[in-house]
Order: structure tokens, then sequence, then C-alpha cells
């Protein structure tokens, strides 16, 4: 086994008179990758603020190993508003970029005095130790980490940014500085499916050789990245080898077992205090010690786990559905000068829940806004029937008032806890919102809490239980399974499932669009957007390979154009086409000498010390080489394709 980058022994943490956990052990290895589970306000992101050493623990102590970098991912990364995500992401390359900043202040005194032996000699220094610290490259690296999660705007301060954007640039800067151990807090929220599997891969790469503690909601992710579960669960810690599907198992066994236990303490305890009522006398010693184990047994009842009803008994069913639900009739939504929808047509019928998946900033978002009527359509219409009544979740959860309690939030006014707040339907039965409100895991003291002071699945909950109660027929859900627990996400599952009403949700948890979904629109980019039947798995069965035209229903052109289209494309060669693949090979290798020789001059470091201001002019002509080489091999493998 690898040599522990950190070890905890006995940390405890409380607030006020709530205790979060309790002399805790914690063990994380070099290059190991842990998966960290728990019930909403548990207690795992202070746990590992606490790990992250940025809040103190009440008690035990926390060890690292010699020179070992920590780095925390945060729900809500705190970023200078005045840099630029090339600013920050740059600065976690540590020495390097510090050693890169000297060497081009170097390079402008060298330049405003020329000649000048000693500052050619600090520069060429500067230029040997950035070789060392891994070489001309490093920036381009980074850059390239940047555009794989999404970060765009690089020279546009991070302050005026969403959290989401500020989150995806805290991210590459953590993935970029390379720590010895990274604790990641909910790092594939606000990240497309696209992403999160790259995430995956890097995270399990030589890229990435570092250790990582990692809490998410996504199921899939922890299934790929990590190799041993922890679960954060009445104050104490518990350990599971292997993913997320080896801990559902073995969770299960262990139920199981202790069920069995309990019945078993159930069954003796009722013959041991049936004996003692029958008038026991501690006339021996067999009797006294008898009498022990009995009341033993009626003190030691076992830690309760915290039960929560199913979400799909609670609040008002959706009311009655008329012939028309909801139909998308050719819509299309311009924004920005930008066309993110061309056209779509959907039509939703009783029982249906669509999955909206794609890249970030491709319109998903917009979709929902559109429906709402918060953003017009720029071509067709969006149709809602007359019995069609609409509840949303959004990103921000943005419908609760901070200030208010629990409570207040989801009765609709302030001062409800002075009152009743009214009563909600529950299954076949009327109960008090008191008791709604612990149908959803909200006991009577944090009825009482503010929306502020909860933690973002917390939140997700109070949503949820407002929501359910305004008995809507049409739930229009942005990322409803961002900050929720396993618990929470299996119970939303379990209500969409039997849910009679319609859903669309936009989401990247793909284990919830497998379970849930009956149908995804996918948006594809250019304003293409196509419906495939089916759940997300069905959908990466259905859609054409990389690279191939994507068809669907809303980009399908018409039957005859289509039966056109097939007898005017060839199936084979031309003669130009056959005369340009038998030289393809020859163009390629050219292409490839030309990227090799600017390589060349790019790690030369006597290129730095004598021509620092052609840098910028080779680098720009090293990756239109590099553009060029892929074209010609796409090029070829087309042309390969459609050979003879």
């Amino acid at each position: 086994m690898s040599a522990p980058v950190l070890s905890a022994r006995g940390l405890s943490k409380a607030y006020g008179s709530r205790s979060l956990f309790e002399r805790l052990d914690l063990t994380v290895s070099i290059g190991e990758k842990v998966g960290l589970l728990g019930e909403n306000g548990a207690g795992k992101s202070t746990l590992m603020r606490v790990l992250a050493q940025r809040e103190p623990s009440d008690g035990g102590t926390l060890e690292l190993k010699r020179g070992a970098r920590v780095m925390l991912l945060d729900q809500r990364p705190d970023l200078p508003p005045d840099r630029t995500p090339r600013q920050i992401v740059l600065e976690g390359l540590g020495a390097w970029h510090e050693v890169k900043q000297a060497y081009e202040a170097a390079v402008e005194r060298s330049a405003a005095a020329s000649g000048d032996e000693a500052l050619v000699a600090a520069q060429s220094e500067l230029a040997e130790t950035l070789e060392h610290l891994g070489g001309w490259n490093m920036e381009h690296l980074a850059l390239d980490v940047c555009a794989r999660l999404g970060v765009i705007d690089l020279d546009r301060p991070v302050g005026t940014m969403s959290g989401g954007e500020q989150r995806r640039v805290a991210l590459a800067r953590l993935l970029v500085s390379r720590p010895d151990l990274a604790i990641l807090d909910e790092p594939t929220n606000h990240l497309d499916t696209e992403t999160i599997a790259w995430l995956e891969e890097h995270l399990t790469s030589p890229s990435f050789p570092g250790a990582a503690l990692v809490v998410t909601h996504d199921r899939y992710f922890l299934d790929a990245v990590c190799d041993r579960m922890l679960e954060l669960e009445l104050g104490k810690l518990a350990e599971y080898s292997g993913g997320y599907t080896d801990y559902v198992e073995k969770k299960a066994e262990l139920l199981a077992h202790e069920a069995r236990v309990e019945q078993n303490r159930q069954n003796l305890l009722r013959r041991e205090t049936a004996w003692l009522r029958r008038g026991a006398k501690a006339r021996s010693t067999k009797q006294k010690a008898r009498i022990q184990r009995a009341q033993d047994l009626i003190s030691s009842t076992p830690a309760q786990r915290e039960e929560r009803g199913a979400l799909k008994d609670a609040g008002q069913r959706p009311t009655r559905l008329g012939k028309t639900i909801l139909d998308l009739e050719g819509v299309g939504i311009d924004l920005g000068g930008r066309t993110l929808l061309g056209s779509l047509d959907l039509r939703l019928v009783s029982g249906e829940r669509v999955g909206i998946i794609g890249k970030n900033g491709a319109g998903k978002t917009s979709l929902l806004r559109c429906i709402l009527g918060e953003l017009p359509a720029a071509r067709g219409r969006v149709v809602l029937g007359q019995n069609t009544t609409i509840a949303v979740v959004d990103q921000a959860r943005a419908d609760l008032v901070e200030s208010w309690s629990v409570l207040d939030n989801v009765a609709g006014f302030e001062g409800a806890e002075r009152t009743s707040g009214g009563t909600v339907p529950l299954g076949d039965k009327v109960v008090t919102l008191r008791a709604y409100l612990e149908h959803f895991g909200f006991d009577g003291g944090a009825q009482r809490r503010a929306v502020s002071s909860l933690s973002g699945g917390e939140r997700a909950r109070v949503v949820l239980a407002k929501i359910l109660k305004e008995g809507a027929n049409l739930l229009l859900l942005d990322e409803p399974t961002n900050d929720l627990d396993t618990a929470t996400l299996a119970a939303l599952e379990e209500l969409l499932e039997t849910w009679p009403g319609c859903a669309l949700m936009v989401s990247h948890d793909r284990a919830f669009l497998d379970n849930v979904a009956t149908s995804i629109v996918v948006f594809e980019g250019d304003g293409r957007a196509t419906v495939y039947p089916g759940n997300h798995e069905t959908y990466l069965r259905l859609r054409p390979p990389p690279g191939g035209a994507p068809e669907g229903p809303a980009s399908k052109p018409p039957p005859k154009a289509a039966a056109q289209a097939a007898r005017a494309k060839p199936t084979t060669l031309s003669f130009n086409e056959r005369k340009e693949l038998d030289g393809m090979m020859e163009r390629i290798a050219q292409a490839e000498a030309t990227v090799a020789r600017l390589a060349a001059e790019l790690a030369d470091p006597s290129l730095y010390a004598a021509r620092g201001t052609e840098v910028a002019r080779l680098r720009v002509e090293h990756e239109a080489a590099e553009a060029a080489v892929a074209k010609l091999y796409a090029r070829w493998e087309a042309l390969e394709s459609r050979k003879g």
C-alpha cells in the first residue's frame, strides 16, 4: 500500500449544540481516489474544509506528508474578481509561472539594453530553468485544460462571470496545479456530459498523479474514478472498498445484517422483559447476571438513521391534463446575434420525461426560458395546454427567500412559524405543513433555520417541497440533481418514474437520465437539436459516430429531398479524388515535418535568448501546422472510407 499523503486522527467538529462528527480517523494514500458520501447536512463539506485546513477542527490531529500540497475545490470558490481566468489558471503552474514572468521581464530589459551580456546570461539561465520545470509547452497544456472545461473568455474578469463559470475556472486552476491531494466538492456541477467524461479520464490518467477526495452526486463518476468509498453517517465514517456500485451492494448487505441483529435483539428483549415482569428476584449470581443483561438490552437502543418518506407520496398530485400539454412547433431561439436553436418540434404526452443535454452555452436553459415566456421564440411557436400548470426548479434555487425560514419558504409567506402553516396533501391523507416537511428530512429545529444557512442539497430539498406542494403537472427542472445526496436523488427518481404529469429535465447526470428519461433532446451545436427515444444509454447507442452527420426529427430532410440527395451522392471516388488520395500521404509527411521543425525551434533555449520577439509568431505557426496535419488526416480518412 502507498504511503499516506494525509492522516487524520480523532477529528471532531460541532456548531453550537449540533455535532457534525466526532473522533473521526481518515487516511488518504498517495495517488488514491476516494469518494465521500453522506446525506445533505451530514457535514461532508465541513469535513473537506477541515481536511484542507480552511476551518479548524474542535479536536484531533491532522498530518500531511512532508511538502505535500492540498487544494480544495469549494462549492463557492473565492476568486479575485479583478483577475482573469488566464491569470488565475497560469498562476496554478506555481514556480513555472513565476520563472516565466521573470523571463519575460528579462527579455524586455535585454531589448531595452541591447548588448548587455549580463542580461543575456540571466535570460538564458531563466530559459534553462523553464525547461527544467516542464518546458515551453506548459502554458499550452494549461490553456488546453481551460478549453476542455469550457473556460472560453480567458481575458474577462471573473467578477463578471456566473457562479458556474467561476467554478470551472477554479477547477482548471486546481488541475493545472497538480496537487498531491485534490479535495473536490461537487466537481461535476456546471459541467456537461462530455466534459465530465474528460474529467473522469484526466483524474485517472498519469496527467494527474495526485490523490483525490471527491464529494459528488454523479454515481457514474464515482464508479469511473474512485477505488474506495467513505460514508459519513451519524457523525462516524464507514469505509467500503471499490466504487459506487460496490458500495451499494455492500451497504445493502450491511443493512440486511443490521436488520437481522435488531430483530434478534427485539426477540431476546421481549423474553427477558417478560421474565422480569414475572417477579424475578436476585437470589443468585446467575439471576443477577440475567437481570443486568435485560437492563443492558433495554438501554442499548441502536443509533437511528434518518428515515424520510417517499417523495412520490408528497404534496398535491398533478391537476388534470388536457389533450394538449406542451407542443413546440418549429421553435427557434436566437440570442445575442447567435442562433441557439434552429428548429425543434416536440409534443409531450402524459407521463413523458424529456432529458435535455448538450454543451454549456448551447441553449438548454434558454429553451426552458422560452417555454416559460421569459425569452421570445425567434421562429415557430410554443403551445401550452389550457390545463397545463408549470413548476420550475432552476439552477440557482432562486425561488427561495434567503432570510426566511424553511417553513416560511414552503408556506409561501413570512411568519408561518407562528401559525400552523396550513395543511398539505400527503398520499391519501392531509397533514400539517410541519409534518409535511418532516417527510423531506426537516425536523422541528431544521424547519426554523434560515435558508441562507442551508447546504446546497438542503436548499434543493426545500425547493422540491415547495413545488410539490403546489400541484403542477409540468415540471421544468434545470440541473435538479446538483448537490443532492444519494437518498434524496433516489427519492426524486422514484417520484418522477410514477409522475402522472410531464417533466423537462436539463441534466448532466447520466445515471439520473438513464433511470428517469423517456426521451432525450440533444443540443449538438450550430443551432441543431435532435430528439432521441429512450434514456441516455439508448441515445449513446443511437447517435451517429463521431464525425458523422447527425440525423433525427429536428434535422431530417423531407423524404423526397433525402432520396434525391442519396442518388446524387457518389458512392466511389471521382478521378480528381483518387488523384488527391494518391498524393495524400506525401502531403501529410510534409505537414508533419513542418510541425517537427517548428517544435524543435520552440524547444531551443537560444531562441528565447537571442530572438525572443519571434516566440509568439513561431507558436502561432506551430499551432496552425498541427491543425493542418489534423485536417489532412481527416480528409485522408474520409477518402479512404469511400475508396472502391
